[in-house]
């Protein structure tokens, strides 16, 4: 079916309502041309739309949220995975009735540096050929991931999109981000912060309980527990990942040795890094961290904190993405 066919039978229905979230700072090099450019395509396809640019950390989630709240159920992110995460929690919290929320359409531009969500749907930055999958696109329904946590006594909700990292995972991201000046923005930025992280972690002393059954009682090294099957700027953790079963693949590792570590390297991005003796893989819809600790985490490559437990459940069929 033609592109403009289907985006013509979507405004034939007076619920449509159509908003784009750009964050400037991605891709941001040629990002005047590239904006002129999707400005002809929204014209050319679609009678009305509203645009608005993140100007803060955190500001995708207000813009997102304020955007559904007054009736949009369109939303089109243009950005790398922090923004389209920031963007799904904005869906995720807003004031809006449930069977609403579950036929909010999201579609995406990848523009980031790591841009793993995309990656899987086979997104690039090829922003010209994302456009065409947008405007030719179905909406699918999408799974999401949900962290339960707690803050001076009161019950907290995180959401993420593509996965949620503890240990190396988010000492990754620091380092990651710290090497920006002399790097710039690559996925050989994650690879160094890596190497970097994992001479650095020390073991978390958790339990680990999945779908209420505990699996592992022991000192957390690194734990990603993905929704879709990349992070880090294209590193399989859990190849067999998909955002539309209802279940998430997390891998767990104790503390390795070195041989362990030089071992699993080779494996970080062809898929068979869960093949590595040390790295435990864990199916479920719930997973339960336990700990006294103060712990770091990212979800989706943000950074956060919190101390104690944490419950992590995957919302099945939350909202719809565009592809």
């Amino acid at each position: 079916m033609h592109t403009l066919t289907i985006f013509a039978e979507l405004m034939r229905t007076e619920s449509f309502m159509l908003a784009v979230i750009i964050n400037p700072r991605s891709g941001k090099k040629h990002l005047k041309r590239q904006r002129h450019y999707l400005m002809l395509r929204l014209e050319e396809h679609c009678s009305a739309f509203t645009t608005r640019d993140t100007e803060y950390k955190g500001h995708a989630t207000e813009i997102a949220r304020d955007f559904v709240e007054s009736g949009c159920n369109t939303i089109l992110v243009w950005g790398g995975d922090g923004t389209i995460s920031e963007t799904v929690n904005g869906i995720m919290t807003a004031d809006i009735p449930e069977e609403k929320r579950k036929n909010i359409r999201l579609g995406l531009i990848p523009r980031g540096t790591g841009n793993d969500f995309g990656r899987f749907w086979g997104l690039t930055k090829n922003y010209r050929r994302s456009l065409d999958i947008f405007f030719d696109g179905r909406a699918q329904p999408l799974d999401v991931g949900r962290l339960t946590y707690f803050e001076n006594g009161i019950e907290k909700h995180r959401y993420f999109i593509n996965s949620i990292g503890y240990g190396v995972d988010p000492l990754t991201c620091v380092y990651a981000d710290k090497l920006k000046p002399f790097i710039g923005s690559h996925h050989l930025n994650y690879l160094f912060g890596l190497i970097a992280a994992v001479f650095r972690q020390r073991p978390i002393p958790v339990t680990l309980k999945v779908d209420g059954t505990e699996c592992f009682k022991a000192g957390l090294f690194t734990m990603n527990v993905g929704n879709g099957p990349y992070s880090g700027g294209g590193i399989r953790q859990n190849p067999d990942a998909d955002p539309r079963d209802g279940i998430f693949n997390a891998m767990f590792v104790e503390k390795p040795t070195l041989g362990q570590l030089f071992k699993a390297l080779p494996n970080l991005f062809n898929g068979h890094l869960t093949d590595v003796p040390v790295i435990h893989t864990i199916k479920g819809s719930e997973i339960e961290i336990e700990t006294e600790e103060s712990i770091v985490v990212e979800t989706d490559g943000i950074l956060m904190n919190y101390k104690g437990n944490g419950r992590l459940n995957c919302i099945h069929n939350a909202i719809k993405f565009i592809i």
